[in-house]
């Protein structure tokens, strides 16, 4: 009888981060739609994003994130594995954003694709590179978030152009070992297809091509019915939350640092309250970043990472939502 294989546990060992330079306030949007600070900040808690230039495109911001992360890692860009980035905002249809960060950084061994999964995608990047780190087909995996939102964004509606903005994510994931922590406890993840039209960019697929007649529609912009996502988000981030904790054997009591997917404040409220967590357990970076879509949970690791948010140790949890409707968590042990 063959053994049974083994199956290796699998850390975070390094995190990054890029955002572009241009700050868009709340007072620059109100120059633009019928809006203005008060209005954003008490429904949402945004203040300001980051706009990528125009010759920036998702590939130049998930290399910057996926350098830094390399670094913080101490892992040459030549020795990856696999370079996995998640974007709903790609250079191009093919070929994907992951070989072209690939050409970039001269990761030249490295197996390259990209995930879509919109605002879930990191999270669904990182369990496809911790099985396969566990199952011993690869050592070392960049994982990148990455979007450019704001090229699909109709600046005339308030509904959405208050709440995005564009940035990358990463992390290097390689095999556990004692003493250096970050080790991926449980990895949940869902998504219902029923829910399609509720958060879309209907036209520049095969579904509806481009022509000029559509662009002048705006059906190449960010579509969402903003009651329909507040309620599905909700209900989808506290059952991923729950199942992640219960899948690493803990309660939420044990979670020290909880970072959720950074869209609109009320949402991450009203999780807190219904899971009886209070918000000074949750990182919370919204604030200078609005909605950065695959980028944003990616952004909140690096930032409570580098500040110091969570020590070693600690058990944090990540969870998110996205168009699809897409869902996400994962536990880690820091």
């Amino acid at each position: 009888m063959n053994p049974a294989p083994t199956v290796r546990s699998v850390a975070i060992t390094g995190t990054g981060k890029y955002v572009p330079e241009r700050i868009l306030t709340n007072a620059d949007l109100q120059k633009l739609v019928d809006t203005n600070d008060q209005w954003i900040t008490e429904r949402t808690g945004i203040k300001e994003r980051r706009i990528a230039a125009d010759d920036e495109a998702t590939s130049d911001l998930a290399a910057k994130a996926g350098r830094e992360a390399l670094a913080a890692a101490g892992v040459e860009a030549a020795d990856l594995d696999f370079i996995i980035v998640a974007t709903f905002t790609p250079d191009m249809f093919f070929p994907s954003t992951a070989c072209l960060v690939q050409k970039v950084l001269g990761a030249t061994k490295a197996t390259c694709f990209d995930v879509s999964a919109a605002c879930s995608g990191f999270l669904y990047c990182l369990d496809i590179a911790r099985q396969f780190i566990a199952a011993g087909s690869a050592e070392k995996v960049l994982v990148i978030g990455a979007d450019k939102v704001s090229g699909v964004i109709d600046w005339t509606d308030r509904n959405t152009c208050v709440l995005f903005g564009d940035g990358a994510g990463a992390a290097v994931l390689q095999p556990a070992m004692d003493g250096r922590g970050g080790e991926i406890l449980s990895v949940y993840s869902g998504s219902n297809g029923g829910l399609d039209d509720i958060l879309n960019v209907p036209a520049g697929g095969s579904r509806l091509p481009l022509t000029a007649e559509n662009v002048d529609s705006k059906l190449n912009t960010m579509k969402m019915a903003g009651r329909e996502v507040y309620r599905h988000a909700v209900h989808t981030m506290i059952l991923a939350a729950r199942e992640a904790i219960a899948r690493a054997g803990l309660t939420v009591d044990d979670i020290a640092c909880f970072i959720p997917h950074q869209a609109n404040l009320r949402i991450i409220e009203t999780i807190a309250d219904k899971l009886k967590v209070p918000m000074d357990r949750f990182f919370i970076n919204l604030t200078l970043y609005g909605n950065t879509s695959a980028a944003a949970v990616a952004i909140a690791l690096d930032e409570a990472n580098r500040s110091g948010r969570m020590k070693r140790g600690d058990h944090i949890l990540m969870v998110v939502f996205g168009g699809g409707l897409t869902w996400a968590s994962s536990v880690v042990r820091w």
